[in-house]
């Protein structure tokens, strides 16, 4: 088969482009003739072939001014020189399918137009909110929000939500207003979510539900899990408000003497939590800024617990399933997808958002039981192995770019009681 991925940026800039590289690695091992799409940019993978029917490099955050600003707005509702650009990559390819993952903005639904002439299957996966929320992530500076879902994404001005500027706010809005007025993405044969609360949110939002498939992300388990003695927890990922490492840290000071909590990412809040840990829990927090796969993968393997203490709606996180991989149990909020990835009290624990105490619990019980701890990690690996495995993974894509039946039951999700506060497992304190 002949698959064209299409996304804005064609580097390891994040989950959404982690994916699509690993995915189209992964079909190439399988014998896939496999090529990629998407803007010029000076750190894009070197030698791409269709590089040259790339459209340029368009810096939007922040966004230009002036007439450049005009410009780019222009191109974030509709782009020609990206809609001749895929016309001339689909000549050159010749794809039997075309999978579009984050095409906001800089490509614009404009690079659809070309791949329904050519006859060839779109697909899409969907990495965020952005179809059912203009500022993509169901926020309403910090506070949960989904006034847009189903409704006017005038609210998204109302609201500021880009940044507390009303006229960013406002081109997000008419952005994605006129995107749903004329139907911009009606050409995607399948929509593709990571988890089923994405997929549920689009269906409210009206993203053609009968289009919408459920196929989770996917992750090759180690060969070998550490069987030395573990100690600490570990937090992973950018350190913006949004993924709640200050209730982390704040739950840090509740847990048992001794023990710290690791800080591996980056971020804008990193001053901010490196002077709240030095005032709640001074000395017990370390941050180690950004590590590369197998560094972190080395400090995750040697710790009791991974927290993801996300108080927004996180879709698939890697994060869970790269601590299942060396068979450590998670730590999460309530939020989004994750429920669906940890069965409280089987492969982690399942918190309230926003409560150090409730976090500090759970995490507590699991440091107070290794024994228990490490049956959960197990448990985890054996999850990964069972409904993450790459090779399912690429037997589902394949069915969805066939328009067959899926092969596989997906995994469901994780029944928690969302009303009660988490006690942790059995024997665990209140961490305080």
């Amino acid at each position: 088969m002949r698959i064209l991925h299409v996304n804005k940026f064609l580097y390891r800039r994040g989950g959404a482009e982690g994916y699509m590289l690993d995915v189209a690695a992964l079909q190439r091992r399988a014998g896939h003739d496999v090529a990629l799409f998407g803007m010029h940019h000076p750190e894009n993978l070197e030698g791409l072939p269709l590089a040259d029917t790339f459209p340029s490099y368009v810096e939007l955050d922040p966004a230009p001014g002036g007439l450049r600003g005009v410009a780019a707005a222009g191109r974030m509702v509709w782009s020609p020189s990206s809609a001749r650009g895929m016309e001339a990559a689909i000549q050159r390819f010749e794809p039997d399918v075309v999978h579009f993952h984050n095409i906001y903005h800089q490509l614009s639904p404009s690079v659809l137009r070309p791949v329904r002439r050519s006859g060839a299957r779109a697909v899409m996966t969907l990495h965020d909110y952005k179809l059912a929320c203009p500022s993509y992530q169901l926020l309403d500076h910090g506070t949960l929000c989904d006034a847009c879902v189903g409704h006017s994404t005038l609210h998204a001005v109302r609201r500021r939500c880009k940044g507390g500027s009303v006229s960013a706010s406002a081109l997000l809005s008419v952005e994605s207003g006129i995107h749903r007025v004329t139907g911009a993405y009606g050409s995607v044969d399948r929509f593709i979510s990571p988890s089923r609360f994405l997929a549920d949110v689009m269906a409210r939002a009206g993203v053609a539900p009968e289009r919408l498939v459920v196929v989770p992300h996917f992750l090759e388990a180690h060969d070998e899990v550490t069987s030395e003695p573990r100690r600490d927890v570990v937090v992973a990922g950018r350190l913006s408000p949004e993924k709640g490492i200050d209730v982390a840290v704040r739950a840090a000071a509740r847990l048992p003497q001794g023990v710290r909590l690791h800080v591996a990412g980056d971020g804008p809040e990193r001053r901010r939590l490196e002077d709240l840990a030095a005032a709640v829990a001074p000395g017990r927090v370390t941050f180690h800024g950004r590590l590369d796969k197998d560094e972190l993968r080395r400090l995750v393997a040697s710790s009791v617990a991974t927290v993801v203490p996300s108080r927004w709606h996180e879709n698939q996180p890697m994060t869970i399933l790269e601590s299942y991989a060396v068979g450590v149990p998670v730590v999460v909020t309530h939020l989004g997808g994750m429920p669906e990835l940890v069965s409280d009290g089987v492969d982690g624990c399942v918190v309230p958002p926003d409560d150090p105490r409730a976090l500090a619990a759970a995490l507590t019980g699991l440091l107070e039981q290794p024994a228990v701890a490490a049956e959960m990690g197990r448990r985890g690996l054996e999850r990964l192995r069972r409904d993450f495995d790459p090779a399912l993974h690429l037997a589902r894509l394949d069915a969805v770019y066939r328009g067959l039946p899926q092969p596989e039951t997906l995994p469901g999700p994780a029944e928690v009681a969302l009303a009660a506060p988490h006690e942790g497992p059995a024997g665990a304190g209140d961490g305080s």
